[in-house]
């Protein structure tokens, strides 16, 4: 199976898969809705155009730290659109669900394309393959062979992702979208992720992390060297040890 063959399979499977179900971790601030909202949010469903939301058919799950703060770490649940085989466009959710709340955005690249940036721009950039390898990100729903086959797709990409809104933190009693947005990273070592956040993931939504690593491990021999994967090394205050596979390139971030 041709590597375009296996993403068009993929798509079509992730369309045809429901989500998680996975709710939201808070409440926004606000009034409940009037009547005469909940009705002209029915005329806009009939009468206004939706092709744009409605073309993020890419499930993911996976978690970020901050990078200026490590220790500040999201369960992100992205939901993308595949624009082209180099570029993808993802909104960012704490939930799968249909009150769940928009807290970022992701754009996600090809190695192609991230060798295009200027030196200063990849400084933006996090490395995947630390995600992929690990089996922390995962497409709740995909068959196996589904999810493996997404996964090679995205080995040795990019994403440039900002956080704008941690609903698990309560900053001041205000459930609203506070503060400026934060420039999110990946985990590239093990022990880098807090203890108990991919376990409560994985119980939530049925998911096994272990055994989705093992099963991956045949996508090592693609991995390259990545930039990015020493940003953060050594500022988790914990030991980690390296992910086989995830090698940072050596090239020096400005």
């Amino acid at each position: 199976m041709t590597s375009r063959l296996a993403s068009a399979l993929c798509l079509l499977l992730l369309a045809a898969c429901a989500g998680s179900g996975a709710g939201p971790s808070t409440t926004p601030a606000g009034r409940p809705k009037t009547t005469g909202t909940t009705m002209l949010e029915t005329g806009a469903a009939v009468l206004q155009p939706d092709a744009a939301p409605r073309s993020l058919d890419i499930y993911l799950v996976g978690f970020h730290p901050m990078k200026d703060r490590p220790d500040h770490q999201i369960e992100a649940h992205h939901f993308c659109h595949q624009v082209n085989e180099d570029l993808a466009q993802c909104a960012l959710f704490d939930g799968s669900t249909a009150g769940a709340n928009l807290t970022g955005i992701e754009y996600i690249v090809s190695e192609r394309l991230f060798r295009r940036l200027p030196a200063a721009e990849r400084r933006y950039w996090h490395p995947h393959n630390g995600e992929i390898l690990s089996g922390q990100l995962v497409a709740p729903g995909l068959p196996e062979p589904a999810e493996k086959a997404l996964m090679r797709t995205k080995i040795n990409s990019y994403g440039k992702t900002w956080h704008t809104w941690d609903t698990m933190q309560d900053r001041g009693g205000e459930h609203l979208p506070l503060g400026p947005p934060e420039l999110a990273w990946s985990f590239d070592r093990d022990g880098e992720v807090r203890p108990g956040l991919v376990e409560a993931r994985d119980r939530r939504l049925g998911i096994d992390t272990a055994a989705k690593r093992a099963s991956r491990q045949d996508l090592l021999p693609l991995a390259r060297p990545q930039a990015g994967v020493d940003a953060l090394k050594g500022r988790f205050g914990r030991p980690t040890r390296p992910i086989p596979g995830v090698v940072d390139s050596g090239e020096a971030q400005p």
